[in-house]
């Protein structure tokens, strides 16, 4: 019996540049799932794939009753499937699925897949044409391999967080978990480079993304350290104190005044032109080297107004951002003139809004995006597009190899 997807089929006005191309998403947490949700932003059929306990970003804290507000942000448009790897009849689920799959992704230590018999070499010689891409959390060799990786360990050592500190302040955390996210780019890019390979070849590879070497390149501007350079050279690439958040009378603004246009303009706007017209100020360098001067006078001069007015006077003649809340981004006239927003209806959460997509193809835009599966929402479907009988189906439920709905 064949039964109908929750992915709508593509049509020409929903298809996107990956339409076609079938992902099996064995990750948890940020890095590799949101990676996945972006190739199913462009046209992927992603199909989630999760252990009996279900993914752990599920169990994070979060307002939601029902759902991880956390795990539906990073698996937007997946089929969901519950498997149990650890049983014969789950692995050979797998296995069959692989054989039929583009893509297979996971973020397990680089030990475990061939422990599961699903490394690279044996998926690889059931399907040579498979893009097998595995996010870890320090690579593939060295001491650490098999070592868990999480985002904010990777910020700490890696000198992120060192970076970040204010001047003779402890190290501090930056949230967001950026590095996941810049891995998960990092995934998609990955991937979509080794499918456009193999157009070439015929041949699916190995495609390795590491939270390691995704914080490493975070900061390549930073890491050049020339021969000669002493251990402790300034590596901080922040414009003194006036490029930066400032309070005004009511609000925080951020201000970005480095080019000599800039600066003038930024002066011009709040009464300081004798800075503009002071020749110890006038480079970037210059002005981070009296920043102590400079500062005090802005922030005097910036508590005429409220941010939202320094914004809105500003204009395009200086770069600056009133400091507003991720709230605010629901309805924010630039947000919606993108179209980045879009509205859910999840089983169990019911109706909400979220991010549309990222990415803007002007022939192949892509299909609207789904909300992320319940556990197991779509075993049954997925497993009859497969080729699975009622009668194997209801066989494999019997034995718990599948789960969910």
């Amino acid at each position: 019996m064949t039964r109908p997807s929750r992915r709508p089929a593509a049509t020409d006005a929903t298809r996107g540049p990956l339409t076609g191309i079938r992902v099996l998403d064995l990750s948890a947490y940020i890095a590799g799932p949101y990676g996945c949700s972006l190739l199913a932003d462009q046209g992927a059929e992603v199909i989630k794939i999760e252990p009996p306990s279900g993914d752990n970003l599920r169990k994070y804290p979060s307002t939601l009753e029902s759902e991880s507000r956390a795990f539906l942000g990073v698996n937007r448009s997946k089929l969901g499937l519950a498997l149990d790897l650890k049983q014969p009849d789950g692995l050979a689920v797998l296995k069959k699925l692989a054989g039929q799959a583009d893509v297979l992704v996971h973020n397990f230590r680089p030990s475990v897949p061939d422990r599961l018999g699903i490394g690279y070499e044996a998926l690889s010689a059931i399907n040579p044409r498979l893009v097998y891409c595995a996010v870890t959390g320090y690579g593939e060799s060295g001491p650490l391999k098999d070592k868990a990786g999480y985002d904010q360990v990777l910020q700490t050592m890696t000198g992120m967080c060192a970076m970040q500190a204010k001047r003779g302040g402890p190290p501090e955390i930056l949230y967001g978990s950026i590095v996941d996210y810049y891995a998960a780019a990092l995934v998609a890019g990955g991937v979509a480079s080794a499918l456009y390979e193999r157009e070439r070849s015929g041949r699916g590879q190995y495609v390795g993304v590491s939270l390691l070497r995704s914080a490493l390149a975070m900061q390549s501007a930073r890491m050049i350290w020339a021969d000669e350079e002493p251990r402790d050279v300034g590596r901080d690439m922040r414009s003194g104190g006036i490029t930066g958040l400032h309070p005004t009378r009511e609000g925080f603004l951020y201000i970005s005044a480095n080019t000599p246009h800039f600066w003038q303009a930024l002066c011009r706007k709040t009464g300081l032109d004798e800075l503009a017209a002071d020749r110890r100020f006038d480079s970037v360098r210059k002005r981070a080297e009296r920043v102590d001067e400079i500062v005090p006078r802005l922030h005097a001069a910036l508590q005429a107004k409220s941010a939202l007015e320094w914004e809105a006077l500003f204009g395009e003649e200086v770069p600056c951002a009133a400091a507003r809340t991720v709230e605010d981004m629901f309805d924010d006239q630039q947000v919606l003139a993108e179209d980045m927003i879009a509205h859910f209806d999840h089983p169990a959460v019911g109706g909400y809004r979220g991010l549309k997509r990222s990415i803007r193809f002007g022939r192949t835009p892509g299909p609207d995006p789904f909300a992320a599966p319940v556990f197991g929402q779509d075993s049954d479907d997925v497993l009859a597009q497969s080729g699975c009988t009622d009668d194997e189906i209801a066989g494999l439920r019997a034995t718990q190899a599948i789960g969910g709905q």
